[in-house]
């Protein structure tokens, strides 16, 4: 696989979490009868999809990394424990959806689980 489509997916994943984080700052709307912490919110939730539940496993695995700021600390701070068990998640999805998805999403899936297991690694050496 060339580096250029590697960066191509890595720097997906990234504009992902970067949307995310910007509309984390932002409240949400229509959330009547969801529950008091959601109903204080006016923005819009944005439309459940595969590639945001993966990204929301991706963005909790990177800050259990360190690789970003914990959103409500904005510290950065490793937890492996934690970003094994994000990683984790991800590789249960990949295995109960194999079959059902699209070649590329299925490589895609398959590349993201390997940065990610590869980054973990790197974080967990000499520990």
């Amino acid at each position: 696989m060339s580096d250029a489509k590697k960066i191509i997916i890595d720097e997906d994943w990234k504009s992902q979490v970067e949307a995310e984080k910007e509309a984390a700052k932002h409240p949400v709307a229509g959330a009547e009868g969801l529950g008091d912490e959601m109903s204080a919110h006016d923005g819009e939730l944005p439309e459940a999809s595969f590639e945001l539940l993966i990204s929301t496993f991706v963005t909790e695995a990177m800050v259990a990394l360190g690789q970003f700021p914990h959103p409500g600390t904005g510290e950065i701070a490793a937890d492996p424990g934690h970003a094994k068990f994000a990683i984790d998640m991800i590789g249960v999805i990949a295995d109960k959806t194999k079959g059902n998805l699209s070649p590329m999403e299925e490589q895609g899936l398959q590349d993201l689980l390997h940065q990610l297991r590869m980054t973990y690694v790197a974080a967990t050496q000499g520990q």
